[in-house]
């Protein structure tokens, strides 16, 4: 099998994580595979490794008005075109709606298969009017689009005119291979009092809501003072975040190491996992932290984490909008090791559950049931 995958950029986030997850797992079993970013390669956070051939269009800018927003969008379609064609994939997969939709038009008149893949919840982040359009255009001609919810699957055949929608979670990979930046854990817990750790992990962004979090664990910093919280990842809140900490008094609880490249050593070093999104496409940090055998409280929002979390088995889901709800859900993980330790003997489940082999064999099973030329 040859495949080609396109996606914006390697930077930190989930979508980059299962593309490069996939790619090298692929790449591993003998197939051919080629992942082609929009972006150059100055901002990688991952890497592909050895076995999987890496194009760097380059290409990925902010436009300064429409009019150069469609003369650039012209020029990723011509070169996505020529790298697509002289590849020859048995199935090109995009990775996001802009993905998508500049494949989809790449490959017009080539008779080369493309499909498609979205990681959140398309109606929590909305696209323009221009890309809501191309997408109504393109999403009908792909071989397929997948979504890792059925919520999601049912949305794009609804307003999104596929025809197709396949419903595949993303890997877990475990354990998680590390790479840069590598932050050793117990060197930042040194310096945060505290023998247990609540744990969350995301960019710092409004979307991902640590600062519900970091409210719901000052409510309870005086009643388990043995407590601490990591959070990691960067993102413009940045600041705010901290001084909504300051503001709260639990400086010297809160720990905000920033992006690291060994997540699974936090995950080893941590007591619970808390995603506290206010939207999700899946939630690939919850899943990879039931892997690692952490009991998990999560927000209820719209995609994602009630298809990972098995509310009383592996975790506890709280309703959205609800910071009581939060509140009592966090001291009740806090306050009973039994509780943890049996929510934690059944979270390891999520290894199989979300197992690389598992989710592969889903992609090969839609790939293989692609002609290997389509009508242009």
């Amino acid at each position: 099998m040859k495949l080609c995958l396109v996606i914006n950029s390697l930077g930190a986030g989930g979508a980059e994580r299962v593309a490069v997850t996939l790619a090298g797992y692929w790449a591993e079993r003998g197939w051919q595979v080629t992942l082609v970013t929009l972006s150059d390669d100055r901002g990688d956070f991952y890497g592909t490794g050895d076995h999987v051939k890496r194009v760097a269009l380059g290409l990925f800018h902010d436009s300064a008005n429409p009019l150069m927003g469609l003369l650039n969008n012209l020029r990723r379609i011509r070169a996505l075109r020529r790298v697509l064609v002289a590849e020859q994939a048995d199935v090109t997969l995009g990775f996001m709606p802009v993905c998508n939709i500049l494949s989809g038009l790449a490959v017009i008149g080539t008779g080369l298969a493309v499909a498609g893949s979205e990681h959140v919840h398309p109606p929590t982040r909305p696209l323009t009017s221009y890309w809501a359009g191309l997408r109504r255009l393109v999403y009908p001609r792909l071989a397929f689009v997948s979504a890792p919810t059925q919520q999601s699957a049912d949305w794009l055949k609804r307003h999104a005119g596929v025809r197709r929608a396949a419903i595949i979670p993303n890997p877990v990979a475990y354990p998680l291979v590390a790479h840069g930046p590598v932050v050793a854990p117990e060197r930042v817990l040194r310096q945060c009092p505290g023998q247990r750790t609540l744990l969350a992990v995301g960019r710092l962004v409004h979307e991902k809501g640590f600062d519900i979090l970091i409210d719901a664990f000052a409510a309870l910093a005086s009643k388990h003072p043995a407590w601490r919280l990591v959070i990691l990842g960067e993102g413009a809140l940045r600041a705010q975040l901290g001084q909504q900490i300051a503001a709260l008094d639990i400086a010297d609880r809160v720990c905000l190491p920033g992006a690291v490249g060994n997540v699974g050593d936090w995950y080893r070093a941590a007591d619970a996992y808390a995603m506290s999104s206010r939207l999700e496409g899946f939630g690939n940090t919850l899943a990879e932290a039931l892997a690692y055998g952490l009991p998990a409280v999560a927000l209820d929002c719209d995609a994602g984490p009630r298809e990972i979390l098995r509310q009383g088995q592996d975790g506890l889901l709280v309703p959205m909008h609800d910071r009581q709800a939060l509140v009592a859900s966090l001291d009740r993980l806090m306050s009973d090791q039994a509780l943890r330790l049996a929510l934690g003997r059944r979270a390891v489940e999520a290894r199989e559950r979300f197992s690389i082999e598992r989710i592969a064999a889903q992609w090969e099973t839609l790939f293989r049931s692609v002609p290997r030329r389509l009508a242009g």
